[in-house]
């Protein structure tokens, strides 16, 4: 909800915001529901729902859906690609492809790699 010019920091669902911190389960096609309920002005990148893993804020810029880089090179291989295809294809026509300020950014998740 705005007030004035002010901003509500986040526009989720107490109950969906809670779930994440409690680190309970929540699937990427909940996550995609609720982008989409709460920041429809959002762009999602075709055919990598399975990867979504959240929303990304900054200073000076509006918040963009992340997806995890490396579940995006797993849907690009469950298509038939081999590893060095996908690697090609996600740098050149996904995160090689900008559409504007809410083009959406991928994480490299050192965590797990």
């Amino acid at each position: 909800m705005q007030t004035g010019t002010q901003k509500r920091w986040f526009r989720f669902s107490i109950p969906f915001y809670r779930d994440c911190h409690r680190n309970l389960t929540v699937t990427a096609a909940e996550i995609i529901d609720e982008l989409q309920a709460n920041y429809p002005e959002l762009l999602l990148a075709d055919g990598f729902d399975d990867a979504v893993i959240g929303l990304v804020e900054g200073a000076c810029r509006e918040p963009v859906v992340c997806y995890d880089y490396a579940r995006c090179l797993e849907i690009l291989m469950g298509q038939g690609m081999d590893e060095e295809a996908a690697e090609e294809w996600m740098e050149f026509n996904v995160v090689g492809s900008y559409v504007g300020p809410l083009t959406p950014l991928f994480l490299h998740d050192w965590r797990r790699e």
